[in-house]
């Protein structure tokens, strides 16, 4: 038999983005919940954990540059209340990054991301082959330059999600670990959830946080329902021995025959490869194609990693949005808020999304750096063609 609880805010979605947005409520005073089967699950145990709101600059992608560097000043902060409030160490590094040109073309490449960088007011300093290998002795010969980034840091993604769930539980939010299977409307208005079990959720507020699942669940009306689609990733975990320590003092990312891979080091001596990116629907079979393509351009990059213990291969789902930019804030359907689609920087936005949904649940309104990023950007159109 069905049974109803009823929350101020009940969010879909346990990943970090939902964990974060059902933290921030807590904090603000509604009581809180979140229907999840795994909570920190998802995407975040494969993520990388780069904070790279300047190598990942991309063309086009200037207004959301805006959010990932005001994501990025917020980091510290983020990271120390979160770490004073659970106790949890979340692999917090302000190493910086080099990306490197591995050819003549790379080389070009880089130059004009450097440019564009410069253009756009980022910290970001050219350096010759000579200087990377200074930099980063374990380096190919061939390296022909690179990008110096400072103020590009890294997490360990896995850390924060437990952390997010801890923090969580002690603000008093209430999990329920299991699937939600359809959106309760009522006169016009989300008014909960219905869980695989039959269990009725109510809530006050409803925010739709469940990562690349997010335009999946029933009871959504077609004009609202998130154009969001799983892009998949695979990544590497090596271990770095203590008689190769330090192996790499900061992440180091190259374009490798136009496949994009990145090494990040942890303090820990995990080594973190990846990524592939493939539209592949939902498949998360790790291939040995995907494997060996990360190994042999971080093979090329960084020669000395094949001598390195392999420790875990895993696959795992990007949201993607038509713009590559997260969907944040209320939607048309009275009482359901989006925060979803964050692609490639769900981590890097993790603090900028709790602090933005919890504007949103208190005032009905985005704060003014998320405007741009109201799901409301895309017309009906867009939101109706769902993969398959």
């Amino acid at each position: 038999m069905s049974r109803t609880r009823t929350s101020d805010v009940l969010v879909i979605g346990g990943g970090i983005i939902g964990l974060v947005t059902a933290w921030r409520a807590a904090q603000r005073g509604f009581t809180t919940a979140v229907v999840d089967p795994e909570p920190g699950g998802g995407a975040a145990q494969v993520a990388a954990g780069m904070l790279a709101a300047v190598t990942e600059l991309h063309y086009g992608e200037q207004t959301l540059l805006g959010l990932n560097l005001a994501s990025a000043r917020r980091y510290p902060d983020f990271a120390a209340e979160l770490t004073d409030a659970t106790g949890h160490d979340l692999g917090y590094r302000r190493c910086g990054t080099l990306a490197v040109a591995l050819d003549a073309d790379d080389r070009t490449h880089l130059r004009e991301l450097h440019t564009l960088q410069r253009r756009s007011g980022l910290d970001s300093e050219w350096l010759s082959g000579r200087e990377c290998r200074r930099l980063e002795p374990m380096l190919a010969p061939g390296v022909r330059g690179g990008l110096r980034v400072d103020g590009d840091h890294q997490i360990d993604p896995r850390r924060v999600a437990g952390a997010l769930v801890a923090a969580c539980e002690r603000a008093g939010v209430v999990f329920h670990r299991t699937w939600a299977e359809r959106l309760d409307v009522v006169r016009d208005r989300a008014a909960g959830v219905t869980t695989t079990g039959g269990t009725e959720l109510g809530a006050g507020q409803v925010v739709l946080a469940a990562g690349s699942l997010s335009g999946r669940l029933a009871g959504v009306p077609d004009d609202v329902l998130p154009p969001v689609r799983p892009v998949k990733g695979q990544v590497l975990r090596l271990t770095v021995p203590k008689r190769y320590a330090p192996f790499l003092s900061r992440t180091v990312r190259a374009v490798v025959r136009g496949s994009q891979v990145y090494l990040v080091p942890r303090e820990s001596g995990e080594l973190v490869v990846g990524a592939t990116s493939e539209e592949l629907g939902w498949d998360t079979t790790v291939t040995a194609g995907g494997v060996y393509e990360l190994l042999r351009d971080a093979h090329e990059l960084v020669p000395g990693i094949t001598e390195l213990p392999l420790t875990e291969t895993r696959a795992g789902l990007r949201p993607g949005s038509p713009d590559n930019a997260p969907l944040l804030g209320p939607t048309e359907l009275a009482g359901l808020s989006l925060a979803t689609g964050h692609y490639r920087n769900g981590v890097l936005l993790t603090p900028v999304t709790g602090d933005a949904m919890a504007h949103v649940l208190t005032t009905g309104e985005l704060p003014d750096e998320a405007r741009p990023f109201t799901p409301r950007r895309f017309g009906a159109a867009a939101l109706t063609e769902q993969p398959a």
